[in-house]
């Protein structure tokens, strides 16, 4: 159970810096696209560092951690899409 949580969040995080990338490079010559990018890369990069550091990784087996984690990516994911 614990590898197939730890690979969802390296998946997540995957997710977030590809579509953060994906956003910096399609609005490249708007304003404010560096700041926006790395609003969804920086936690994407984070969370998939976390997964490989063993202290962090058994605290991200916790629900509300789980909860949160789930919570806060949906928000990213949907800020990329909306941005």
């Amino acid at each position: 159970m614990k590898s197939n949580l730890i690979n969802n969040y390296r998946m997540g995080g995957y997710l977030l810096v590809a579509i953060g990338l994906i956003n910096l490079r399609y609005q490249t010559g708007q304003s404010g696209v560096v700041s926006h990018s790395l609003t969804i890369i920086i936690p994407g990069a984070i969370l998939l560092a976390a997964t490989w550091i063993p202290a962090l990784a058994k605290k991200l087996e916790s629900r509300a951690v789980q909860a949160i984690t789930i919570t806060l990516g949906l928000i990213l994911i949907a800020y990329a899409v909306i941005n």
